[in-house]
């Protein structure tokens, strides 16, 4: 393919229309639900156990000065089974730094419903035009919203969306707006393990006022929920253990859940040693290849795709729900050039992986982020290099 021709690529329009389709299938499938009383409210209004429930009921308990006690996994159970109107059995536990109350406050003013649709419209839509936005193409929305990982997203109620927007953002502004770059990505701090990556690769990459920027962000989120809630902010530091011990070494939501290596081998029946043993394995690849990406002369959208998608493989706790940030490193991809024959068929594997998930109990997702990887380091081969097609917007 000629350099022009990378310029100048553009979707198929078969592609767009059955990325529509799907899309449209999504949305409709979610009305139904809905009007089954199946997904967000039942049928006398109750809030269904969905994990939207665990930010509205952390956000009332904020607002009721009593946010340390979202931290608290039998008061969130008892009042969430309070609101509800039935005990379900499970918990959908608070899980995120103090940061993060001032989102789930602002949901807990309205009443649940619109506060479910609110929070995952708005999440969508920003995600939705970060996609359009690195791609620079408006068929590129309806392949967001396509994703499979996008209608679990939705109907989980959860934070995918708002996480993949955050990273697009980072990487779409470090170029030509580095310190608002550093400073959006300390918000990831509501999602630190995410984050992990991102300053070898921008220390690496020689962006060195985004990490500053970044850690002066970081500061002041600390320094400020200190100031406003200091026991939530301990509390939070308590919790991680704890956490930690519930969701990967007792599997308490199930091992298949967790879309990573770690996940796989647990799912696998393998031992927490072992498994935390290879993720960490996993995790420092993952550190190499970043610092070797970003050190070398390749086109800062493939340096975006690489760390996106290294993202996901370096981190044991990872969801379903968090995998729109996938879309992220194949947008940046695409950027990047078009995809050719063969890398189209990763990508869409990549995709058809993520969908099995529906019936197969297995961390489908970790397969995902492989094929997606396996296009980066393709890319990275030599001769197969192109010029760099990412161009500050």
């Amino acid at each position: 393919m000629t350099g022009q021709a990378i310029a100048t690529a553009r979707f198929q329009p078969l592609a767009v229309a059955i990325a529509g389709g799907v899309a449209f299938g999504y949305a409709a499938f979610l009305v139904q639900m809905f009007l089954a009383h199946h997904w967000i409210a039942d049928a006398a209004g109750h809030p269904l156990a969905a994990d939207f429930l665990s930010f509205w009921s952390a956000g009332f308990l904020a607002s009721s000065g009593k946010a340390v006690m979202a931290y608290d996994w039998a008061t969130m159970h008892r009042l969430q089974a309070a609101m509800m109107g039935h005990d379900v059995g499970g918990y959908l536990g608070w899980a995120y730094p103090p940061l993060f109350f001032c989102v789930a406050m602002l949901l807990a003013a309205m009443a649940y419903a619109p506060a479910f649709l609110l929070w995952v419209g708005a999440t969508l839509l920003l995600y939705a035009l970060a996609i359009v936005r690195i791609t620079r193409e408006r068929g590129a929305l309806l392949f967001a919203c396509a994703a499979p990982a996008a209608l679990a997203c939705a109907m989980a109620g959860q934070n995918g969306f708002a996480s993949a927007a955050l990273i697009a953002i980072v990487l779409l502004e470090l170029e030509t707006r580095p310190l608002l770059a550093g400073l959006i990505l300390g918000l990831l701090t509501y999602k630190p393990h995410l984050g992990l990556l991102f300053p070898a690769a921008l220390i690496c990459g020689g962006h060195g006022r985004a990490v500053l920027a970044a850690a002066v962000s970081v500061a002041a989120i600390l320094l400020l929920s200190w100031l406003l809630a200091p026991d939530s902010l301990a509390a939070f530091f308590a919790h991680l253990g704890g956490m930690s011990d519930n969701f990967l070494s007792k599997g308490s939501a199930g091992f298949f859940k967790q879309q990573s290596l770690y996940g796989l081998m647990r799912t696998l029946g393998l031992g927490d040693h072992l498994a935390f043993g290879a993720q960490a394995a996993l995790s420092g690849a993952m550190l190499i290849f970043v610092a070797r990406l970003w050190r070398g002369e390749y086109s800062a959208a493939l340096k975006a795709a690489g760390l996106t998608v290294a993202t996901l493989l370096a981190t044991p706790y990872l969801y379903y729900y968090d995998f729109p940030i996938l879309s992220v490193a194949i947008a940046f991809l695409w950027r990047d050039r078009a995809f050719q024959r063969d890398e189209s068929l990763l990508i869409i594997g990549s995709q058809l992986a993520m969908a099995s998930f529906m019936v197969l109990n297995a961390p489908m997702g970790f397969l995902a982020s492989l094929l997606v990887l396996a296009v980066v380091g393709r890319r990275m081969l030599p001769g197969l290099k192109t010029a760099p097609q990412y161009r500050p917007v």
